[in-house]
């Protein structure tokens, strides 16, 4: 059975979280740390709606959204302002894994099947006030859209085949108000002001509701801290692993207190040996660890952590505290996310460091035009290289037009990450 989610809502003005649709005051000057702060106490995901007025507003929400999906690790629904499929395609690559069209725009149900068959139906959502909008509009919904946010009162009818993500401003009986909806079997989610007002509460609010049967998000580890052997401090060493690149990033030791943090809330603590206290890694630099994977080694003495890491790992601002090179071995690497990293890091540092005769260099000091010009050439030759029998000449102009792929990567910012996980979105 599908896991109910608890869904706080995020309005968006000027860049700043505001209390709701109709009040402008701001609640939260800095809406990536209120939305860590949300993910930190257990919500599942987030409902973000943009209540801009113009494109200049809209796109510095747009930039409060892509900060804000840099800093946390559940799926975003972006909401509000979107007139055009140009507005679906802002919040997706702003990091939204969903984009609601409000039903009380004509404009926006005429476009549901453009940005379905665009972005895919499971990213698209419609937003609606009152039941008879999703009747009106089903059969179209169904076809295009994977999910509903409803904003009504009461839902009404059966929709089985699409998540229903209820917003709820009834702030009486929470308990029971949301154990009522969620028990619905078409509700997928609630959100509102039912959850906004309690969201230091999520983690036991979902313990309530897990003890009604209702099933939602909760940590259960197969050993408890019990089962590891400690040293004599009562501590277990933990090695933290980038759960993507698969690169060690740090070791620090947890107490059992620490373990269970953890566990309970999918966010690194640690104990401080120093300090002699809990250690919420990036609860003062902003730099948090989203457990993604725990793993007890063969003697049960270590600890290994797959970490989604936001920022660097490193106290001194390097990605991995592992950066002094002792000595290596000159092989070549040919782990192909390490090659990519590699190459990529050394047009970086052309960028960044200019070298006389640099071939990269005489790309971007012609600027975006050549750039362009030698990936489409690239591209060019590998159609014709394919039309030939020799697999060698393919893998030589594959990887020229590689190259020059990530030298217009760099040129407009991006990085490796951003392109494997939009892979991976897909």
């Amino acid at each position: 059975m599908m896991s109910k989610k608890l869904i706080p809502c995020i309005y968006l003005k000027n860049g700043k979280a505001v209390g709701d649709f109709k009040k402008n005051t701001v609640i939260y000057d800095d809406p990536a740390a209120y939305s860590t702060e949300l993910v930190i106490n257990g919500a599942d995901m987030l409902l973000i709606f943009d209540l801009s007025k113009d494109d200049k507003e809209h796109d510095i929400n747009l930039d409060a959204i892509r900060e804000i999906s840099r800093n946390v690790d559940v799926p975003i629904i972006g909401a509000g302002n979107i007139k055009r499929a140009e507005d679906v395609k802002k919040l997706k690559y702003a990091g939204c894994s969903h984009m609601a069209l409000n039903l009380l725009k004509q404009s926006n149900i005429d476009m549901i099947a453009e940005v379905s068959k665009r972005f895919s139906k499971e990213c698209i959502f419609v937003c609606a006030d009152v039941d008879a909008q999703i009747l009106d509009n089903a059969e179209h919904i169904r076809k295009y859209c994977s999910g509903v946010i409803y904003l009504g009162k009461e839902l009404v009818d059966d929709y089985k085949d699409l998540k229903i993500y209820c917003v709820v401003n009834n702030n009486n009986d929470h308990i029971t108000t949301i154990s009522k909806v969620l028990s619905n079997p078409s509700v997928t989610g609630i959100s509102g002001d039912i959850i906004n007002l309690r969201y230091k509460e999520l983690r036991e609010i979902k313990s309530e509701l897990s003890n009604r049967g209702i099933p939602v998000d909760i940590y259960i580890p197969a050993y408890s801290f019990k089962d590891f052997k400690t040293n004599p401090d009562g501590l277990v060493p933990v090695v933290v692993q980038d759960c993507e690149t698969k690169q060690v990033l740090m070791v620090a030791y947890m107490n059992e207190e620490a373990y269970d943090n953890t566990v309970r809330t999918g966010v690194m603590t640690y104990y401080s040996r120093s300090r002699q206290e809990l250690w919420l890694k990036g609860e003062t630099s902003g730099h948090y660890q989203y457990m993604r994977e725990m793993y007890g080694d063969c003697d049960m003495d270590t600890i290994l952590v797959k970490v989604r890491q936001i920022g660097a790992a490193c106290h001194t601002g390097s990605y991995s505290c592992f950066f002094n090179e002792v000595l290596k071995k000159d092989i070549k690497d040919k782990d192909p996310m390490k090659v990519f990293d590699d190459v990529y890091s050394v047009i970086r540092d052309r960028q960044k460091n200019p070298k006389e005769g640099s071939y990269t260099n005489y790309l971007f000091d012609k600027g975006i035009d050549k750039i362009l010009k030698k990936v489409g050439e690239e591209a060019t030759e590998i159609v014709i290289a394919a039309k030939n029998p020799d697999k060698e000449e393919v893998k030589y102009e594959m990887a020229d037009f590689l190259y020059h792929m990530m030298v217009l990567m760099a040129e407009c910012g991006l990085e490796w990450s951003d392109i494997t996980e939009e892979l991976a979105n897909r």
